[in-house]
């Protein structure tokens, strides 16, 4: 087998100009973009999500200079599928599908924006760009130079805007954000299609730096979570931490950590988190362990346990410092 193309490739370039300081996108061209994320994953907010996001349909496609794109990306064995949709008044929609093996879903993300900005900033007679998707995280990237693992996607995109920007100082474009879960016709129409057409990569591919560091830690993780769990180093004592559904938590390194992030701030924080999920907490079920003759009643008086469990979910003292709990 021929090793060349299992090579890893950085995907940025430090010295390419669109990332020169002062003349940024965000720098020069800070009023012709826009983000709106007032969508929120509730059941009751879906309905006006539709509500609003027709709207926009509509306010769009009755205008000659307006350009709605609907995009998506969905990966699939390392295979990731890339959709836009782009609607102008009068005209049929233009469809596009790229296929692309061994990148993040930031990465098919961002590509499925590039490809509706290389698309609606070529029509002719358009001044307004409305961009629907529902990685609103991936479009602000756009605009920030020191996203330095997706810069050959940004540069492109940047040069892009900045030519389309520069044609016209009313030129604009607008991202908006559609949940998944949302049941809005045009967008549901390409998030299904982005889950069922996956391609099989018939050769080799290269792999880019973020996908390969991606990969390595995602290997990391699993192996650490089987060693954890099949030679029981947590020992007797390791304290579970659940989610809101009762779920462990499960260690993950994306945005920050599951729950490290949120203790890591302070030393003497995570030193008493330590001890608590070790069972070395000084509460009365570590004494146990020590003075088996002795009393060790919660101060509530209700359970005859002072242990972690009850304290954190069941205890109605103040006496620990957490919020009363109802019965």
């Amino acid at each position: 087998m021929d090793n060349r193309f299992n090579k890893v490739f950085p995907s940025f370039d430090s010295l390419n100009s669109e990332f020169s300081p002062s003349s940024c996108l965000i720098d020069i061209f800070s009023s012709h973009f826009s983000f709106y994320l007032v969508f929120k994953h509730k059941d009751n907010n879906l309905e006006d999500c539709s509500n609003k996001l027709n709207n926009i349909a509509i306010i769009s496609l009755l205008n000659h200079s307006h350009a709605l794109t609907i995009s998506d990306a969905g990966i699939k064995n390392n295979v990731a599928t890339s959709i836009t949709h782009i609607h102008v008044h009068d005209k049929p929609v233009i469809k596009t599908i790229h296929h692309a093996t061994n990148v993040t879903s930031t990465e098919a993300e961002l590509f499925a924006i590039r490809c509706d900005i290389n698309q609606a900033v070529n029509l002719p007679g358009i001044s307004k760009i409305v961009i629907i998707i529902d990685s609103i995280h991936a479009a602000k990237k756009i605009f920030d130079s020191v996203t330095y693992p997706f810069q050959s996607q940004l540069a492109a995109i940047s040069e892009k805007l900045r030519k389309f920007f520069i044609t016209n100082i009313n030129n604009s474009i607008k991202f908006w954000k559609c949940p998944s879960c949302c049941d809005w016709p045009l967008f549901k129409a390409i998030d299904r299609d982005t889950k069922l057409l996956h391609q099989t990569p018939l050769f080799l591919s290269k792999l880019l730096w973020d996908f390969s560091k991606k990969s390595k830690c995602n290997d990391i993780s699993h192996n650490w979570k089987m060693t954890f769990q099949v030679y029981d180093l947590k020992g007797q004592q390791f304290l579970e931490l659940v989610d809101d559904d009762n779920n462990p938590i499960e260690p993950s390194y994306v945005k920050g950590g599951s729950w490290l992030k949120f203790i890591g701030y302070s030393n003497l924080l995570c030193a008493k988190a330590t001890r608590a999920i070790v069972s070395h907490a000084p509460i009365e079920e570590y004494r146990l362990c020590f003075f088996l003759k002795e009393e060790f009643k919660c101060p509530c008086g209700i359970y005859p346990i002072e242990s972690r469990h009850h304290i954190l979910h069941k205890c109605r003292s103040s006496y620990h410092g957490l919020p009363s709990c109802p019965v």
